[in-house]
C-alpha cells in the first residue's frame, strides 16, 4: 500500500476514539453505572422565619435565607490562590447530570451465535463485527440463504436503527460484514448475519458482489491451513485531500429518508489465523479496501496495512493482549492471493422478486 494511503489511514485517528470506552461502560453491571454526587461541605446560612397559613388555620415556619452568596474557591478563607481547591470543597458537581441519564456514546453490543457486534448509533453502522470460522463450521451445511431475510435489529432503540427503507433504492447493497456463507452451520446462525447491525452500504457491482466477495472467500480458505480463524470487520471514514486547497476532508454520502445511514469510504478486516496450539503462533493480517469498484486483477497485498494503521483510523484496539513473540505476519506466513469466482451471477440466483408489502417497507433486494 502506498505511503499516501497509509497517511490517509493515520490521519483518521479521531473517528471512533470513544467507542471502546462506551462499550466497556455498557457492559458493566447496572449497579456500577450509578454515579453518586460528591459530598459537598455544609455551610451555615443565617435565616429569618415567616409563617404560612394553611386551610386548617395552622401555621408552619418556613426558613428563608437572608442572603445567598457564591464564593469562588480562590476567595474562600484558608485557601491559597496558587493551589487548587481540595476535592471536598469543589463548588460544583458535574456528575449531578447523570441523575437524569448518561449521554453516551453508547455502543449496542449484540452477542449472537454467529457473531458479536458493536453498533454505532450515530452513523447507523457497526463499529466492528467479530466472527470465528473453523474447518468444522464451514463443513456443516444446515443453513440456507434462501430462507433468511434482511431484518432491522430490535435490540437497537428505534430512533437509532438502520431501517430497510433506508436502503431501498439507495443504489447500495446491504453489505454483510460477517458473510452469510460463513454461518451455514445452522439456519439460526445464518439468520443472525441478516440483521442490519451486520450491514453497511456497499458498492454492489465491482465490490460487494466481486472483489469483496473474493476476499471473503480468501478468509474461508485460510481454514485449509489454520484450524481456527478469527476475523474482525468494519467500516472506516477516511479523509481525502482536496486538490483545490490541498486540505484534507472527510466526506461521505448519507442514505435514507431522513438521511441517517452513513456510506463508509473504506472497509477493514483484521484476521487472526491461529495454529491451534495453546499459546501458539497467530498469523495476523490487516487490510483496508475502498468502498468502490476494484478490478479483480488487483493484488490483495496492495491493501495490506499494519494493524496499528487500522487502529489509528478506527479508534479501536485489536491485539493488545497478543504478545509480539506469538505474532506472525499473515502474508509472510501464507500466500495472500484471491481466487476469482463468478459471485455476481450466483447472487442473482438467490434473488427473489420482492412482494408489494416488502417494497412498502423498503425491503428491496441488495
Amino acid at each position: 500500500m502506498s505511503k499516501t494511503t497509509l497517511a490517509i489511514i493515520a490521519a483518521a485517528s479521531a473517528g471512533a476514539g470513544a467507542a471502546v470506552t462506551a462499550t466497556m461502560y455498557s457492559l458493566r453491571p447496572q449497579t456500577e453505572r450509578k454515579l453518586e454526587a460528591p459530598t459537598m461541605p455544609t455551610k451555615t446560612i443565617s435565616t429569618t422565619t415567616t409563617t404560612v397559613s394553611s386551610s386548617s388555620g395552622a401555621t408552619a415556619p418556613v426558613p428563608i435565607p437572608s442572603k445567598q452568596i457564591f464564593t469562588p474557591p480562590n476567595q474562600q478563607p484558608g485557601l491559597s490562590t496558587s493551589a487548587p481547591a481540595a476535592p471536598g470543597l469543589a463548588p460544583v458537581d458535574p456528575a449531578g447530570l447523570f441523575e437524569y441519564g448518561f449521554p453516551g456514546p453508547v455502543s449496542d453490543i449484540a452477542t449472537r451465535a454467529a457473531l458479536i457486534s458493536s453498533f454505532d448509533r450515530r452513523l447507523r453502522n457497526p463499529h466492528w463485527v467479530a466472527e470465528h470460522i473453523t474447518p468444522a463450521s464451514l463443513a456443516q451445511r444446515d443453513g440456507d440463504r434462501k430462507h433468511s431475510v434482511f431484518a432491522e435489529d430490535p435490540a437497537v432503540p428505534p430512533q437509532f436503527r438502520a431501517t430497510l427503507k433506508d436502503y431501498f433504492r439507495s443504489g447500495y447493497d446491504r453489505g454483510h460484514q460477517v458473510p452469510a456463507a460463513d454461518a451455514r452451520w445452522s439456519q439460526g446462525a445464518m439468520d443472525d448475519t441478516f440483521y442490519l447491525t451486520n450491514m453497511c452500504p456497499q458498492v454492489g457491482e465491482g465490490f460487494n458482489r466481486d472483489y469483496w466477495a473474493h476476499f471473503e472467500d480468501f478468509c474461508r480458505r485460510l481454514t485449509g491451513r489454520y484450524p481456527s480463524v478469527r476475523i474482525v470487520t468494519g467500516p472506516l471514514y477516511l479523509p481525502r485531500r482536496d486538490p483545490a486547497d490541498g486540505k484534507w476532508y472527510v466526506r461521505y454520502e448519507v442514505i435514507g429518508s431522513p438521511p441517517s445511514v452513513a456510506v463508509p469510504t473504506h472497509f477493514y478486516k483484521v484476521i487472526f489465523a491461529e495454529d491451534g496450539a495453546v499459546g501458539g503462533h497467530v498469523a495476523v493480517g490487516a487490510f483496508v479496501l475502498p468502498n468502490a469498484h476494484i478490478p479483480n486483477s488487483k493484488p490483495l497485498t496492495d491493501f495490506e496495512v499494519p494493524v496499528e494503521a487500522v487502529e489509528r483510523a478506527s479508534g479501536l484496539e485489536f491485539a493488545t493482549k497478543l504478545p509480539p513473540q506469538r505474532r506472525r505476519r499473515l502474508c509472510a506466513d501464507h500466500t495472500c492471493a484471491l481466487i476469482i469466482k463468478d459471485y455476481a451471477n450466483r447472487q442473482q440466483a438467490f434473488a427473489k422478486k420482492p412482494s408489494p408489502a416488502a417494497l412498502a417497507k423498503g425491503g428491496g433486494q441488495s
